[in-house]
């Protein structure tokens, strides 16, 4: 399998250098130059397990890894997880919760990113190589990604994030890990603020190469292979094509879903839910894709009005023409607003934004109805597949399946107020009172490049 960019000025990768390049040399986003088609095994991996499924999956896209070594890698990636199949499935009537906070940092980002470190380091090992990562947190990835390298000897990693803007538990989880090669920069700003700083640096293409930068976020390509498995293996544990109902920010979680639809796993439809940063939501509705102001939410991991993986989904939408998307971009760029011309088909895709009340609603009834606790993201998932389901809208007889991006602890204030519940969980109260390391620099890439130069001369 060969890779290339959604801007057409890269191509014949193999999966280990587009690993490594993150971001497209051409600033577009790596894709694989053919998705593979697996209707035809699907019988044989119906009854598989996560962990045997992703080994069945990842040597469709990686085929410069040895077999066994790759498959160890997955075997290894997964260890750490707290539930005995990585991810859990629970029915709350006619939805179910895709529960995928079980790893390490409590959050979905776990599947993608301890299987990204695990890449790196072997990757790297390899080639005698060493990576500097910058990245970008809304709130979850960064811890994701920090846990996923911490310690890793030819690794050290850069995390941007937005002062005051991710919640204090979420602060805490990226800030009190003590290893050298972990570096936390809280902004001043927001999420888009850090995200566009991060892809203006790695569009240096002098300073990309001589500190060797790479990418975790969800620009990096092997995010979104490893995020393909568990829509593979939901999908195979439905009675019949489910919706997946997905809280998005950056596109990245739903654009796996909807790659693992193109593979030809059993997939109804795919509903987008938004909460009040509704860039997503607008698009889908009209086909103008027109940048907001960024609203402080419940959710803050969402609070994204610039989503960076919908780039990829526009090349596919637009037949791979790397032209017609290349100008698209462009206009955004240039004019914070592009369009279609036209609402994409409600049959491939659709969205729903999703209010406050509407979070705190879903929180409440969830937990009053079941006695389950839902966290702010998913209970954004939970109200727009609830308000669709009663619309007799993007149902499907296989039912609905609502994406857990999170564990309800990592939340305690917005479950609280929802519910009068305070959830615990022993990996974050064991961060209680541990010091925290992070420096604070202005919205500036002259800023950060800076630091991260004294800090590696360090």
């Amino acid at each position: 399998m060969k890779y290339k960019s959604t801007r057409g000025q890269v191509s014949g990768l193999g999966f280990s250098d587009a690993l490594l390049m993150g971001l497209a040399s051409d600033n577009g986003l790596l894709v694989p130059e053919t998705i593979p088609d697996v209707r035809s095994r699907l019988a044989e991996w119906q009854n598989l397990s996560f962990v045997e499924l992703a080994q069945e999956i990842m040597p469709l896209f990686i085929d410069d890894i040895e077999p066994e070594t790759l498959k160890r890698l997955v075997a290894e990636s997964y260890a750490s997880f707290d539930h005995d199949d990585v991810v859990g499935m629970e029915q709350l009537d006619e939805l179910t919760i895709l529960e995928l906070f079980h790893g390490p940092t409590l959050a979905f980002k776990d599947v993608a990113l301890q299987l990204l470190g695990k890449l790196f380091e072997h990757v790297l090992g390899e080639r005698g190589q060493r990576l500097n990562i910058l990245g970008a947190t809304s709130g979850d990835t960064g811890s994701a990604a920090i846990d996923g390298v911490r310690g890793q000897r030819n690794v050290d990693i850069f995390i941007m994030y937005p002062k005051g803007r991710v919640s204090p538990l979420q602060e805490l989880q990226m800030t009190t890990v003590a290893d050298e090669n972990v570096h936390c920069i809280e902004l001043e700003g927001s999420f888009d603020d850090c995200q566009n700083i991060m892809k203006t640096v790695f569009a240096d293409a002098e300073y990309k190469a001589k500190y060797q930068l790479g990418a975790v976020n969800s620009v990096n390509w092997a995010r979104v292979l490893a995020q393909i498995v568990y829509y593979g293996y939901a999908s195979l544990r439905s009675e019949r094509s489910p919706t997946f109902c997905v809280p998005t920010g950056n596109f990245g979680n739903v654009f796996a879903a909807y790659l693992a639809q193109r593979m030809g796993f059993p997939i109804h439809h795919l509903l987008v839910a938004t909460n009040d940063n509704d860039i997503l939501a607008r698009f889908f509705a009209t086909g103008s894709y027109s940048r907001g102001d960024v609203h402080q939410t419940l959710s803050p991991a969402m609070d994204i009005q610039v989503a960076s993986n919908f780039e990829r989904f526009l090349f596919y939408y637009f037949d791979q023409d790397s032209q017609r998307l290349t100008q698209f971009m462009q206009d955004f760029a240039a004019n914070g607003e592009a369009s279609i011309g036209a609402p994409p088909a409600e049959a491939l895709m659709s969205s729903v934004a999703v209010s406050r009340e509407q979070t705190l609603q879903a929180m409440r009834d969830v937990h009053q109805q079941y006695g389950y606790v839902l966290d702010p993201h998913t209970a954004v998932g939970y109200y727009a597949a609830k308000n669709r389901e009663q619309n007799n809208e993007a149902s499907s007889a296989g039912g609905t399946v609502v994406v857990g991006t999170a564990h309800p602890a990592k939340f305690p204030e917005a479950v609280v107020e929802a519910t009068g519940v305070l959830p615990t969980h022993p990996t974050l109260q064991a961060l209680d009172g541990l010091p925290m390391r992070r420096q604070s620099l202005p919205c500036d890439i002259d800023a950060v490049k800076a630091y991260l130069v004294e800090s590696l001369a360090g």
